[in-house]
């Protein structure tokens, strides 16, 4: 080996030693940095939770002055708009990262596995927030397009008989989107999001329907129209639950921003599927959802008719009738308590104006 090759190669030990000295201090300063910054995080926790169950003590202590009558409606109004700020504050900013998050299900734990599905941003909570608000677009006008377009296709080209397939693919596509809705609307939760629990236990009843669905014969000639009349109402409810969805998406939304700049919600809450606007979105929206609510029970009875009759003998249509029939009463349910809700806080903004 020549001297020149001797020199390149202690030159390159060298340079190997170095780096790798580079490395573990590297190393010691990262360790360090996170043991910092692990302390940090805990102290800003603890302080975090002291402000919010300061909130709810603040908020308690109100209440019971306001049962007591110890307190005018001005000074309360005052108080609960300030409280509703620092709660917004609280859970808007960055601090939410330290508030303790809500237990992942066993929907989530399901799917994903043990992981965290937490954001310690608050930026990147808000773009799936976003993402979620663009999924539920796209699937409400496909929600309308679907099942107008085999209804339409049924009376002008298939002689009034809709075919197995596209009724299976329209099925399939249910599941993928109630199954997208649970997955996004429990991580929303994870991440601070206000969604009503029943909102969500009500799609797991759509997919656990869909899913049934799928196994449901598709009948034919003869008789077919008999044979596929809890279909053909099936398919008319889910038209009518497109166009209320059209409608909260685009009408509610820009009630829930308003909200927002006014300290009333947190930028992770979504429109719900209970929720009205303004005035005017009180009279359009709400009469359209009891309608479609008392549709969806009117179908469900129908189907548990037909299969106390005999006239339809699969198990799927008592499954169907029975799921319904709990959809139905369950929505109407929470959105009459959303409605006395509303119609309460005008009451009480209205009285204390006059006052």
């Amino acid at each position: 080996m020549t001297s020149s090759s001797s020199e390149e190669a202690g030159r390159i030990e060298e340079e190997v030693s170095r780096v790798v000295e580079q490395a573990k201090e590297l190393q010691d300063a990262a360790a360090s940095l996170v043991s910092k910054s692990a302390k940090e995080e805990n102290a800003l926790r603890q302080q975090a939770v002291s402000i919010e169950a300061s909130i709810r003590r603040l908020r308690g202590s109100v209440e019971s002055l306001v049962r007591e009558k110890r307190i005018d409606s001005k000074t309360t109004d005052k108080v609960e708009d300030e409280l509703n700020r620092a709660r917004c504050v609280l859970v808007d900013g960055d601090a939410s990262s330290f508030l303790p998050g809500k237990a992942q299900g066993r929907f989530l734990r399901m799917f994903l596995g043990p992981i965290n599905v937490r954001a310690s941003r608050k930026d990147v909570q808000l773009k799936f927030k976003e993402e979620y608000n663009r999924f539920r677009d796209r699937t409400a006008f496909l929600f309308l397009l679907f099942p107008s377009t085999l209804l339409i296709l049924r009376s002008w080209f298939w002689n009034g008989c809709l075919p197995a397939f596209p009724v299976q693919l329209y099925q399939a596509w249910l599941l993928f989107l109630y199954t997208g809705l649970g997955v996004r609307e429990n991580i929303l939760r994870v991440n601070g999001s206000d969604i009503r629990p029943w909102w969500i236990y009500h799609h797991y009843c759509s997919m656990a329907m869909a899913l049934v669905s799928l196994t449901w014969e598709t009948k034919g000639q003869p008789d077919c129209a008999a044979k596929q009349r809890g279909l053909e109402l099936f398919l008319q409810w889910a038209m009518m639950q497109g166009v209320a969805m059209l409608l909260q998406n685009r009408y509610q939304r820009q009630r829930l921003y308003t909200r927002i700049a006014l300290g009333k919600a947190n930028r992770m809450d979504v429109v719900g599927g209970e929720t009205a606007g303004v005035v005017g979105q009180l009279w359009l929206l709400y009469p359209i959802l009891f309608l479609l609510q008392g549709f969806e029970a009117y179908v469900g009875v129908q189907l548990l008719r037909t299969a106390y009759t005999g006239e339809a003998s699969e198990w799927q249509v008592f499954f169907f009738g029975v799921l319904l029939v709990i959809m139905a009463v369950g929505n109407f349910t929470n959105t009459l308590q959303t409605l006395m809700a509303k119609l309460r806080f005008k009451a009480k903004m209205k009285s204390s104006k006059s006052k």
